[in-house]
């Protein structure tokens, strides 16, 4: 450690500190008011104690409480008080981990009698204790054998373990607040009292412990923390949103799909469901047509395959393998089934010469794919095992490539605009540590990335842009598309990989202008993703209420007595001949029960028909989530449902 120190600040200035000076040091030599603020610091991006020596040169900066970098420290130490408060009150209780999660935290309690949701308003009450106390956060620094007595000694056998755990060299780090202590890697806020009371204990589960069903069950008990009270009532008024949003529920109440256990993580389509899904597939291929060959290739295929593109060696754990039942088969081989379709697009770009006049060529799959996901994971259209990708893989010129990504970027931003996604978020995603091809290849990948990035921040600057560092593919940077739903949640579909390493690993080459073969460059591109997963996705931002061109079911024309039956029948015929999806119910119910039935299903439009109604030629229109309705003439209600129902991109082709 040098005696002085070198350290930049955001505002661009640079100052000399001792190398001993803290975090702390630092904020108060700017100023008392930020002194009192702060709750970490970061050098060079990383996240550090305030208490921490500086130690080096490096760019410093001073985090606040209300820093959107302090939540994740908040959360952190609103765990450490949740296992303070449950061995406060149930002593023989061993804590084991408890990270931070997405929107909260966790911890993992050894008990024999497993806890229950009646026991965390108490926990919650001794947290609030807690807090007031404003016990200051200190780390220890104790040697491994230390460390092992000490957890031994108060029968955390646990901790015991997780000391094991740690590689020799790294430091066993000990936080204290007050008397209570813990194993943690850190860092911390300054206090207790920082947290606040703007938290809540949401739920208990049971948790293997490491994940391993051969190991011990433990009790988990999940929690949120936010800065403020106000951010917990919007997190939690979320939450509820997306209860009544669950794509599993509206799929029973619409009789979408369903699941069962013989089947696990594969969806069982009824028939308005797959009527929603190949409307979605339709679609897709009208954006695509002129620009894309849509080809299909093996869902099974050779392993050896698999060793070539890599896939066998990164990804075997995630694959299904198959093999001929018949033990006593003629040509007994082993097989994959297809996680992913870029293996096979290569094999239909090498069949037949090809010329750089060809390129760029662009092949699409709706391809069934299938990856091993753990059953704990799966999710409903969420996560499934058995899945189709909007998959599509273009081989290009380098020269080509920025002009065909930022094309592909123009048709999944009009694509979610389509679908009333208007909040995109463009993430780009640097190389990962764990990677193949060289240090100058990867150079020569991300500097066109962020020239693309560059050009889609000034195409429209609605498009928020952000980096995600070491998040790239094993092949190549890439650009991953984020939209938010209705209820402000995240969920990331699209995406745009460039690949220099599978063309390379099957040897696919085009013919130059001097006639020399050369490897293209291979771009995978996706827009839904999985279909599945994007179908889920648009259940739950509309809540079941899609407009009329999404919906299943478009139209019920329902009677009102038998005598309109006939009438009914031909308004219904009529729809059809105009593109609708429509059903009839002539039921001998009351009126009020059917629309009643109807709306619990979602059909966004109820054409009511009585015996004025078939004498007078008009229908009595009701929509969803409405209680207005309005007379019109058929042929009024079948001209207006008719141009309602047309999809955005066949109205644009119109125009």
């Amino acid at each position: 450690m040098t005696d002085t120190i070198s350290l930049a600040f955001p505002d661009g200035s640079r100052r000399e500190f001792d190398a001993a000076t803290t975090g702390a040091d630092v904020a108060e030599s700017i100023s008392k008011s930020l002194a009192k603020k702060a709750v970490a610091y970061t050098l060079d991006g990383v996240l550090r104690d305030l208490s921490d020596p500086v130690g080096r040169n490096g760019t410093i900066e001073i985090v606040t409480r209300d820093d959107p970098r302090a939540l994740e420290l908040l959360r952190h130490d609103a765990a450490h008080v949740m296992a303070e408060a449950v061995q406060e009150l149930w002593p023989d209780t061993q804590v084991t981990i408890g990270p931070v999660i997405e929107n909260g935290f966790y911890y993992d309690f050894a008990r024999d009698e497993p806890f229950t949701p009646e026991d965390l308003p108490v926990i919650e009450k001794k947290m609030r204790e807690i807090i007031d106390r404003n016990e200051l956060f200190t780390k220890e620094i104790w040697s491994r054998e230390k460390a092992k007595k000490v957890f031994s000694e108060k029968g955390e056998t646990y901790k015991v373990e997780l000391v094991d755990a740690i590689p020799e060299g790294e430091d066993v780090k000990i936080y204290r607040q007050g008397e209570w202590f813990d194993l943690c890697r850190g860092p911390h806020m300054v206090s207790t009292g920082q947290i606040g009371k703007a938290f809540k204990l949401m739920k208990v589960a049971g948790a293997y412990w490491r994940g391993d069903s051969n190991n011990p069950m433990l009790t988990r008990i999940y929690g949120t923390a936010w800065a403020t009270q106000e951010q917990l009532e919007i997190y939690l008024h979320m939450l509820e949103e997306a209860e009544k949003r669950d794509h599993r529920r509206l799929g029973r109440e619409m009789d979408l799909f369903h699941f069962q256990e013989e089947g696990p993580g594969v969806v069982f389509w009824h028939a308005k469901g797959w009527r929603m899904f190949q409307n979605l597939v339709s679609y897709m291929r009208r954006r695509l047509d002129g620009d894309y060959a849509e080809v299909n290739a093996p869902q099974v295929l050779d392993h050896s395959l698999w060793e070539t593109s890599g896939h066998w060696g990164w990804y075997k754990e995630n694959m299904f393998k198959v093999e001929c039942a018949d033990e006593e088969a003629e040509d007994k081989r082993v097989f994959a089934l297809k996680p992913m379709n870029c293996p096979g697009h290569v094999q239909i770009f090498k069949h037949g010469l090809k010329s750089y006049r060809d390129l760029p060529i662009r092949l699409a799959e709706f391809g069934a794919v299938h990856r091993y996901e753990p059953s704990g994971a799966l999710h409903g259209l969420m996560r499934v095992r058995g899945f189709t990708q909007d998959d599509a893989h273009i081989f290009c010129t380098e020269e080509q490539l920025a002009e065909e990504c930022l094309k592909i970027n123009d048709l999944i931003l009009s694509t979610y605009a389509d679908f009333g996604f208007k909040e995109i978020t463009v993430f780009f995603s640097t190389r990962p540590e764990k990677r193949v091809g060289s240090d100058a290849l990867w150079d020569h990948a991300e500097e066109i990335m962020r020239g693309v990035l560059q050009d889609i921040q000034r195409s429209d600057s609605r498009i928020k842009t952000a980096i995600n560092p070491g998040d790239g593919a094993f092949y190549g940077p890439k650009f991953d598309y984020v939209l938010k739903d209705a209820i402000g949640r995240e969920w990331q579909c699209g995406t745009t990989q460039l690949d220099f390493n599978l063309p390379e690993r099957f040897g696919a080459f085009y013919i130059d202008k001097e006639s020399e073969k050369k490897q293209p460059v291979m771009i995978h591109r996706a827009i839904c993703g999985s279909m599945e997963r994007f179908l889920g996705i648009l259940i739950e931002n509309y809540a079941g209420h899609f407009p009329l061109w999404l919906a299943p079911v478009q139209v019920v024309v329902a009677t009102i007595t038998s005598d309109a039956d006939d009438y009914a029948h031909e308004v219904a015929t009529r729809l059809k001949a105009a593109g609708l999806t429509v059903e009839t119910d002539l039921r001998n119910e009351k009126i009020n029960y059917k629309v009643r039935e109807h709306s619990h299903a979602k059909v966004p439009v109820i054409l009511v028909c009585g015996k004025r109604e078939a004498e007078e030629g008009s229908v009595n229109m009701r929509r969803l989530g409405s209680r207005d309705q309005s007379s019109l003439s058929l042929e009024e209600a079948v001209s207006l449902l008719a141009e309602e129902a047309t999809p955005p991109d066949i109205r644009r082709s119109r125009a």
